[in-house]
């Protein structure tokens, strides 16, 4: 199938219609605009290989034999995978644009398309996705750090978060001010922040209820 042998780190294009001319055609206007992708026949073949491993989005055909592509929609909505999904039809009536819509579509385009307005949709769903993978990746790397926080180390950011000065903080701890600075420091490289308020917003993405 087309755009198989293509890595899947960069953002791709899943292409899902039962009618290979169609992955054909889509997967050549996707990579002409330099959009890796990777087709599939049926909406369970490409449930069996979906991993969430880079950012992308899901063009799928509504019609298919077996699972429809509101039924893959829906199934990626209850699995807890947020990729942007554009559903592809040939009878886009308002039933199924608003059954569509509450499932999560990104977007509904009816066949046969126009091609530039087709890559336009693509581009927007990728970048829509890429924006979203890079702040979960914020967050991923935010809860790291902050999982390597000694208990002190997480009291004194939470009195930091507060906007208590340092005398302040001792006096909560029971620690000298100057335990306090080190403690500091310490968040400082800890969590690879390069100002306080840098170190407060990367509390905050970790969940710390800072």
């Amino acid at each position: 199938m087309p755009g198989e042998a293509r890595a899947q780190k960069n953002p791709t294009v899943y292409i899902v219609d039962d009618d290979e001319n169609m992955c054909a055609v889509v997967a050549h206007l996707a990579e002409s605009v330099g959009l890796d992708t990777r087709s599939f026949v049926s909406a369970s073949a490409f449930l069996d290989y979906f991993r969430r491993e880079a950012p992308g989005c899901v063009l799928t055909d509504v019609r298919m034999p077996g699972m429809s592509g509101l039924e893959l929609l829906e199934t990626l909505a209850r699995r807890g995978l947020t990729i942007p999904v554009i559903l592809m039809t040939s009878y886009a009536d308002v039933p199924l644009a608003v059954r569509a819509l509450r499932a999560g579509a990104w977007d509904l385009v009816e066949k046969p398309f126009n091609h530039q307005e087709l890559i336009d949709r693509l581009q927007g769903a990728v970048r829509r996705d890429v924006a979203a993978w890079r702040e979960q990746r914020r967050v991923r790397q935010a809860e790291e750090r902050f999982a390597t926080l000694s208990p002190r180390e997480r009291e004194v950011l939470d009195r930091v978060a507060r906007g208590l000065a340092n005398k302040q903080i001792a006096d909560e701890l029971g620690i000298s001010p100057k335990t306090v600075e080190v403690h500091r420091a310490r968040l400082m490289s800890k969590m690879g922040a390069h100002s306080m308020a840098e170190l407060i917003r990367m509390a905050v993405l970790a969940g710390s209820g800072a």
